[in-house]
């Protein structure tokens, strides 16, 4: 029985009374408490965990004042400011006040292409601002792997840079200006200025000329100190950068250049204005692949050598993580195997370039020394492909960039993880320092990933250790000490582009007493009290508070006060690793539409991963098996759950605050393929809610939903009934089910379309045939939707079968389930499932085709069938109708070229079967029929949830975000849908109904 879940995490006074007086201001952002909204911002994409007191959301500047106003009279208060929260060292966790600027401060304000700059909010996304730049000829240069979820905010706090920094640098280079707030709440204007105007400022007697007059005098007077510390390097040494507030004359003096890379410790930043760079004309990838890692290493120089804008590698065991991946598909062609050889290393090396002839000297003088290299057997290099398609080229980085992620599905406990990933040497010392890195881990038994920017120098190692075991926890802090060393031998930095952080303790060590005394000074000058993200970087000066340490709190902490066999059990929640692909802004990106749709960190696979990793550890504290609890019909009786439902003293139980965050998830499955590490939510939600309804009431329209598929054949029967009944009780429905929108039963019927012959299924006569007459025969499975709410498409299927030849056999209707698992009725579906499989596996034998028309459904066979039925699912397959169609003649058609259809995939289906829309297309083109893939994200219907009151707005929202703006480009009767929930959305927000593919191809054959 589930017990009543406190978390026992109260808000400190003081924080819970500035927050009344931020309530009671003209704040206009939000202020969320509640323990879930913490723990969603509790981590990063780090191995830390942290949890705030409070998170608030600011919508202006004027916000950002008013928060730091406010601490002149609650002095206690401390914050951090959070943008995508991908941070790998923990710069921006904190167990004070959150100030997340990434759901509101967004905008980009102005643009002047004549003078090459934009300005922009702080929660403004890489890759959003690279979107509205590109139209224009423009992108802002610096480049990160997480670019469409990091904000501009971020980039600048960590001075972020990646890619092509050996041509483009970091941000601050690109940083023109800067407008934030102080921890006082004044506003701080920066931007490069003379020296006299530098100086008169700092006379001022106001805290931003006290400001001014600190960094001034430390970095004037110790600039002989900082140009013999700070190491001649690419990724130069930040955080804070005191040899760059000069120019190299000394005549200009630029604040902006301390605040970069600063993670938060001086300032909020609010907006900035940053140059932009032209887009380069012509643009090549050339993929040198190798025998070793080591070769690929040392053979970099002479690729930068070579004039290349970039040279980035990767290792074999990122390569092969990458096959796994649904990512592969993309990239397999432009990345093949050699004949013979041994695939271990890859550089991939881009030429940007202004004119086709410069592009084509640097390309053929590259091809001659490979084909050298090759010929001779020198370097290592064993081949290469050459590619100048610009999606080519993006497919290629994408794959490079998901690396990241793709390292956290190492199998075992043990996985590769941040924590001493950018080092940066001298490239030419790279190969050298690499080598050595990796003795110092093998000795110690460590597997690793590597990949990065050997052009700059910088890799990124991550050591593979379970931080589960306090062993490797203490190991992790060992090999961190070891690797300070080993980088300073080699007159390194151990941040060459992710921050200090948690690594903040090693500051001292690479700046020196001196210069980490002036750091202190400098803070103490900005942010006196030591309130803005304390412990980073460095403390006031005369303070005696202490630095963030590697050894400090971790994920791991928690996770191990979770039994063994219950982490096992929801592997899928434990094995999120912090990475937030799933914050992806791109709303034709089919993960994460909640996340999408709400900019809220809780209603995003990694957030419900990290509500239920809580959820399941307050259990085990409180002694409860969870695996006894998870166990079919373990709930209590219906008086017992209405008591629980209504009584006052569950309204605090953490359980109905992961269910929030349940119920918001569409149960769309892109997240169980779409993430680096498949944390599949639908399948621990549906478990959750199994759980959760063992102690509370479940709402009517969950009964309604999970049964449609034993209720919609009763229902048919009187079809028009039915449908007037919907009519008439529309206001009823809304109001006390909380269904609207219910679709119509088809009229006639499905059995009032198909003859006889289709309908006679008898398996005693399909045994009876003889392998001729059962090569021609095809078996129709089913689905609830298209047999009873759209039985024209199974007309049409039918119709179509018989057009190429062969005989259609409707199989009798089989409950599939997938209503019950979505709503968490799991002993129901596991009953409904192996009914239907026992029917499933008599057909298999005869090895005729059984194919299905909705995605959802079909692959509900393939995934939660497996996981429900284990082995005793069987050996039967269903196919959809794509699949099926690939092995089936097609005829000949003179059909005119300029028919052109557009598809849109069904979310899960696509996801899934990242070939689908390829293999549709193929097929099309056998009939001379341009078929174009439109890239979308969900339709907001999935299922029943844009059915349910209570998901309405959103469902609503989600459509307008890709599908209504790409199905403006096309007429109706160009648009084909996959997925009985798209045509269905589509059709309740357009009024036009798209039809299925089979339904195109349908309407060809019957024009020859």
């Amino acid at each position: 029985m589930l017990p009543l879940v406190d978390s026992k995490a109260s808000i400190e006074q003081d924080y819970l009374d500035y927050l009344d007086a931020l309530r009671a201001s003209q704040f206009k952002g939000e202020i969320e408490t509640s323990y879930a909204s913490r723990l969603a911002v509790a981590t990063d994409n780090s191995v830390y965990q942290r949890l705030p007191q409070a998170v608030v959301f600011p919508r202006d500047v004027a916000d950002l004042q008013l928060i730091g106003q406010l601490t002149q009279s609650h002095n206690k208060v401390r914050f951090s400011a959070r943008g995508g929260g991908t941070g790998t060292n923990g710069q921006s966790l904190t167990d004070g006040l959150v100030v997340d600027l990434s759901r509101h401060m967004r905008d980009i304000l102005e643009f002047n292409a004549e003078e090459r700059w934009v300005r922009v909010q702080a929660g403004v996304i890489k890759d959003q601002l690279n979107d509205f730049l590109r139209p224009h000829g423009f992108f802002f240069a610096p480049d990160l792997s997480t670019s469409n979820r990091a904000t501009i905010g971020g980039m600048i706090n960590t001075d972020a840079s990646g890619q092509g920094s050996l041509v483009y640098g970091k941000t601050s280079d690109h940083v023109l200006a800067l407008r934030s707030v102080l921890a006082d709440g004044s506003l701080l204007d920066t931007a490069p200025m003379g020296l006299d105007e530098a100086r008169e400022l700092a006379g001022q007697g106001d805290v931003i000329g006290q400001v001014v007059a600190q960094v001034l005098q430390s970095c004037e007077q110790k600039r002989e100190q900082i140009l013999a510390k700070f190491p001649r390097l690419n990724r130069f040494l930040t955080g804070y950068d005191l040899e760059h507030v000069f120019d190299a004359d000394m005549q200009h003096f630029d604040l902006s250049r301390i605040i970069t890379g600063s993670e938060g410790s001086l300032v909020f930043v609010a907006e900035a204005k940053l140059n932009v760079t032209p887009i380069a004309r012509y643009k090549t990838l050339i993929n040198v692949k190798y025998d070793s890692f080591e070769s690929a290493l040392r053979h970099a120089p002479a690729m930068v050598a070579a004039q290349a804008t970039s040279v980035e590698t990767v290792d074999s065991k990122v390569l092969n993580l990458a096959r796994e991946d649904i990512i592969w598909h993309s990239v397999k062609a432009l990345i093949e195997d050699v004949p013979g050889k041994d695939l271990q290393g890859l550089n991939m090396v881009e030429y940007n370039a202004e004119a086709e002839q410069d592009m084509q000297d640097k390309i053929t003088g590259l091809v001659a020394m490979l084909d050298d290299c090759i010929t001779t057997g020198k370097s290592g290099v064993i081949g290469y492909q050459l590619t100048s398609d610009n999606a080519d080229i993006g497919k290629i980085y994408a794959m490079r960039k998901k690396a990241v992620g793709l390292l956290g599905k190492t199998k075992g406990s043990k996985k590769p993880i941040a924590f001493a990933e950018d080092t940066a040497v001298p490239p030419e010392k790279l190969a050298d320092f690499i080598m050595e890195f990796r003795a110092l881990l093998d000795a110690k038994g460590l597997q690793y990933g590597m990949f990065g920017h050997v052009d700059a120098g910088v890799l990124h190692v991550r050591p593979a250790l379970d931080l589960i075991d306090p062993l490797q926890e203490l190991l992790m802090a060992e090999v961190s000490d070891q690797v300070v060393t080993l980088v300073a031998k080699y007159g390194g930095l151990m941040w060459g582009e992710h921050g200090k952080g948690y690594r903040s303790e090693y500051g001292p060590a690479f700046f020196g007493e001196e210069l980490f005394t002036e750091l202190r000074k400098i803070k103490a000058a900005f942010d006196p009290f030591n309130r803005m993200n304390p412990g980073k970087i460095c403390t006031p000066y005369e303070s005696d508070e202490a630095l963030v340490k590697v050894s400090d709190t971790k994920r791991g902490t928690y996770d191990r006060q979770i039994p063994l066999k219950v982490r096992e059990a929801f592997e899928p929640a434990m094995s999120c690793n912090g990475n937030g692909l799933c914050f992806n802004y791109d709303s034709t990106s089919p993960m994460c539409p909640s996340s999408k749709i709400t900019k809220d960190r809780r209603h995003s696979p990694k957030g419900r991963a990290g509500l239920m990793r809580e959820w399941l550890r307050l259990l085990s504290k409180q002694g409860v098996d969870v695996a006894k609890l998870d166990n079919v019909g373990t709930k209590q009786n219906w008086f017992s759950r209405i008591y629980n439902t209504y009584k006052q003293d569950n309204k605090q139980d953490f359980s109905h605050q992961v269910m929030e965050a349940m119920d918001g998830c569409l149960a769309c499955k892109a997240c169980a393929n779409q993430c680096p590490v498949n944390v599949d939510v639908p399948s621990f939600r549906a478990r959750f809610l199994h759980m959760y309804y063992g102690r509370y009431a479940r709402p009517f329209k969950d009964y309604l939903v999970a049964n449609v598929e034993k209720m919609a054949p009763l229902l048919s029967k009187a079809p028009r009934l039915v449908n007037a009944a919907l009519v008439l009780g529309e206001w009823p429905l809304r109001k006390w089910v909380g269904y609207v929108d219910a679709p119509t039963l088809s009229y006639p019927t499905l059995a009032g379309r198909l003859d006889k012959e289709v309908q006679a299924f008898d398996l005693s006569v399909l045994r009876s045939l003889n392998p001729e007459q059962l090569s021609k025969r095809v078996l129709i499975v089913q689905d609830p939707f298209t047999s009873f709410y759209e039985a024209e498409l199974i007309e049409d299927l039918v119709k179509l079968i018989r057009k190429l030849g062969l005989h259609p056999v409707l199989l009798p209707f089989k409950p599939n389930g997938k209503p019950q698992h979505v709503k968490g009725f799991l002993a129901e579906f596991a009953a409904t499932a192996q009914n239907a499989a026992a029917f499933f596996n008599q057909l298999a034998g005869l090895n005729i085709p059984m194919i299905g028309v909705d995605p959802s459904l079909v692959l509900c066979y393939r995934d939660e069938y497996k996981k429900a039925l284990g082995s005793t699912r069987g050996e039967f397959k269903v196919q959809l109708i794509h699949e099926w169609l690939e092995t089936v003649t097609l005829p000949d058609l003179a059909v005119q070229s300029t028919r052109d259809f557009a598809l849109f995939a069904h979310c899960t289906e696509k996801t899934a079967l990242p070939s689908a829309e390829k293999q549709w297309q193929q097929i099309f083109a056998r009939l001379g029929v341009s078929l174009t893939p439109v890239s979308v994200g969900c339709c907001g219907m999935a299922g029943t949830y844009g059915h349910e009151t209570s998901h309405l707005e959103h469902s609503k929202g989600i459509f307008e975000l890709s599908w209504q703006p790409a199905l403006a480009g096309y007429k109706t009767e160009q648009l084909l849908a996959t997925g009985y929930s798209c045509r269905s959305q589509t059709a309740r927000m357009q009024g036009d109904k798209p039809k299925h593919p089979l339904q195109a191809l349908l309407a060809l054959l019957e024009e020859k």
